[in-house]
C-alpha cells in the first residue's frame, strides 16, 4: 500500500496547493492513505475547525500538528473531538487533544499515526525517544508512522535510527525546506529529514519575502503573513508492506501550481 506525507501546509496557498495538486497525485500515484502536517494551516499560523475540515474534504485522512498547535485558540472548542487531528504525543499528560490515532484501512489492517515535538531549538517537552518507547509498547497496529516535527536534523536523524525496524516509517517536518535524504533505513523503516513546504514558493518558509526579511535586516518587530501567489505541495510517498510492517520504498515528491 501506499501513503501520501504531506509537508507543512501554510496558509491559502498551501491549502489550494492541496485542492489543485492532490487529486492527480492521488490517482496517479494509486495513494491508500493521505496524513499532512497543519500546524501552519490556517493563515499560517495554527488551526481554525473550517481549514481542518476544508483539508479533509479535498482528501488528507489525518492532520498532524506541532509547536504552532495552540497559535489559533479556537482548536480547544474542537481538538478533543476531531479523531483525525493529532497533536505531538509528548506534550505534559493533561493536555487537550491526543498524541497518536489507530484508523482502519480501505485495504484491511491498521495505520497508526503518531505526532512527536522534538526538544532542541524547541520549547521544553517529555523526551520524543521516551515518549515513543513507551507509546509503542501500548498500541498495536499493522503500520506504524511517526511525524516527528523538530529543528534538529540530528534529533530527526537520531529518532529515525533509533527507532529502525519499529516504525514503518519516520519523516520530519517544521522547517519547510525540503531535504534530499529519503531512504529505506538499514532494518526497513522510511526516512526523510524533512518534507518540505507546501505553500507559497516566492516566500521565505510559505511567509511573504517582505515580512521576514524586514525583520532580518532592521531586528525590529514584524508581524508575517502567510504567502499568497503561485504555490508548491512537498511531501513524500512511502510504500509499506503490511505483512512485514515495514516500508519497501520511499519517494520524494514536488508539485508546483501556477496561477
Amino acid at each position: 500500500m501506499k501513503v501520501l506525507v504531506i509537508g507543512d501546509i501554510v496558509g491559502r496557498a498551501g491549502r489550494r496547493a492541496v485542492r489543485e495538486l492532490l487529486p492527480n497525485i492521488k490517482q496517479e500515484e494509486e495513494i491508500d492513505f493521505i496524513i499532512a502536517n497543519g500546524e501552519n494551516a490556517a493563515g499560517g499560523f495554527g488551526l481554525t475547525e473550517k481549514v481542518a475540515q476544508e483539508l479533509y474534504d479535498y482528501g488528507v485522512d489525518v492532520l498532524t500538528m506541532g509547536n504552532h498547535t495552540w497559535d489559533n485558540k479556537e482548536i480547544f472548542n474542537f481538538i478533543d473531538d476531531d479523531q483525525r487531528l493529532i497533536r505531538p504525543y509528548n506534550y505534559p499528560p493533561g493536555t487537550p487533544g491526543r498524541g497518536y490515532g489507530i484508523y482502519k484501512l480501505e485495504s484491511g489492517g491498521t495505520i497508526a499515526v503518531i505526532n512527536l515535538l522534538g526538544r532542541i531549538f524547541l520549547d521544553g517537552v517529555d523526551c520524543p525517544f521516551r515518549s515513543l518507547e513507551e507509546l509503542l509498547d501500548e498500541i498495536e497496529a499493522d503500520l506504524i508512522l511517526v511525524d516527528f516535527h523538530a529543528e534538529a536534523t540530528s534529533e530527526k536523524v537520531g529518532l529515525g535510527r533509533y527507532f529502525d525496524g519499529q516504525v514503518a516509517a519516520v519523516f520530519g517536518t517544521h522547517t519547510h525546506v525540503q531535504t534530499a535524504d529519503e531512504r529505506v533505513l538499514t532494518s526497513g523503516t522510511a526516512y526523510i529529514t524533512d518534507l518540505g513546504l507546501t505553500g507559497g514558493i516566492e516566500s521565505i518558509l510559505g511567509m511573504k519575502e517582505e515580512d521576514v526579511l524586514k525583520k532580518m535586516v532592521t531586528k525590529l518587530p514584524q508581524r508575517f503573513s502567510a504567502a499568497t501567489g503561485d504555490t508548491q505541495l512537498c511531501g513524500a510517498i512511502i510504500e509499506l508492506d503490511l505483512k512485514n510492517k515495514l516500508a519497501n520504498s520511499i519517494t520524494r515528491i514536488r508539485r508546483e501550481h501556477y496561477n
